[in-house]
């Protein structure tokens, strides 16, 4: 499928120039000379049956870069850095707006940031609008498709401004091998990669995410503690749940009351920061919990259940807790009780459910 009409400059292929390395369409002549440059890590990310390309077929490759141009599908470009040619880079027409991007660095000219460089400049012309001075596709998103195990790959599209969106799994063939793919993004709205507001978003793109929970301990005048018996699993737990992106914990624990039970209530104070440990196919966690004002010993009653959640509710001592909960919830609810048996008002730093060890 072609670039929109309206996102194809007329005319010949134009040449894109960023201080010594030019972008310009691919000659024949390129063929003999790029030829013998291709190298076994080529061959394995682009899943080649040859490491160096036949002559004829690569003549062939470069003659139909000219008819991609020309049927509007595809944009490719050879890498000419002082007077050599060093690579290719090209965008793929994707959908209506948006383009899917690909590039490689011949082995000799690897480690001089030359990706990355022309990556940029491809990706300012990709968004370029088709009625500027010198026009480009007015793509409004481009984006590419990565295996995380190409390390060089995966920088040279950070350092381009993409940010790591997801990751699509085993959905592409490396010889007889299944692998994942990463998938990056940038929109024509992103902050430029070189500055403050870029990098960091970059960054966090990438860095690693935890589920963080907010929970609540709600007490009747009895000291029984409140637990949720759930429509989704087995085990009772404390009102609360996942906290969602932007939201803090304690804002979370009054959220998922008022949702689940209609109940509006107040947190006090932090009890403890638990960190879980993988279960059952989830990942780890961060669980905080918070102690709940007193809401009355008729809370069960005034509560109005979300029922695809949670099935009843029930007031259960701690000694009988353990019968009911997960076994990391077991353990917690036993740190505090001892922890409010010894006077221990402040805040538990729990593992698992345990006290943290000095010197762990």
């Amino acid at each position: 499928m072609p670039f929109d009409a309206v996102t194809l400059p007329p005319g010949e292929q134009p040449t894109l120039v960023d201080g010594e390395l030019v972008l310009r369409p691919w000659r024949a002549e390129d063929a003999d000379a790029t030829r013998p440059l291709h190298d076994a890590v080529m061959a394995r990310w682009f899943d080649s049956p040859a490491v160096v390309p036949d002559r004829d077929d690569h003549l062939a490759w470069v003659e139909r870069t000219h008819a991609e141009w020309r049927e509007g599908s595809k944009a490719t470009f050879v890498l000419q850095w002082r007077g050599e040619a060093v690579g290719s880079v090209d965008v793929r027409h994707r959908s209506p707006g948006v383009g899917a991007l690909s590039w490689a660095v011949f082995a000799p000219y690897r480690g001089r940031g030359l990706s990355s460089t022309a990556v940029r400049r491809l990706v300012r012309w990709c968004f370029t609008a088709v009625d500027a001075p010198e026009p480009g596709l007015g793509l409004r998103r481009v984006e590419a498709e990565v295996n995380p195990l190409n390390r060089s790959s995966m920088n040279t599209a950070l350092r381009s401004g993409l940010r790591r969106e997801g990751v699509l799994r085993g959905n592409t063939l490396l010889g007889d091998e299944v692998h994942d793919t990463v998938l990056l993004g940038r929109l024509a709205t992103d902050p430029e990669p070189g500055t403050r507001e870029g990098f960091t978003a970059m960054l966090d793109s990438q860095l690693p995410t935890k589920r963080v929970i907010g929970q609540g301990l709600v007490r009747n005048g009895a000291g029984e503690l409140l637990l949720c018996e759930l429509a989704y699993k087995r085990e009772w737990d404390l009102p609360g749940g996942v906290v969602d992106p932007g939201e803090s914990p304690a804002t979370c624990v009054v959220r998922e009351i008022r949702e689940e039970l209609a109940l509006d209530v107040s947190v006090t104070r932090l009890l403890a920061v638990n960190w879980l440990k993988p279960w059952l196919g989830w990942g780890d966690a961060v669980l905080f919990v918070f102690e709940v004002a007193p809401v009355g010993d008729d809370l069960t009653d005034r509560a109005t259940l979300l029922e695809r959640e949670v099935r009843a509710l029930h007031w259960v001592s701690p000694t009988d807790a353990p019968e009911h909960v997960a076994p990391y919830n077991a353990r917690m609810l036993a740190s505090l009780g001892a922890a409010e048996a010894a006077g221990d008002t402040g805040t538990l730093v729990l593992e698992d459910g345990l006290p943290r060890r000095e010197g762990a």
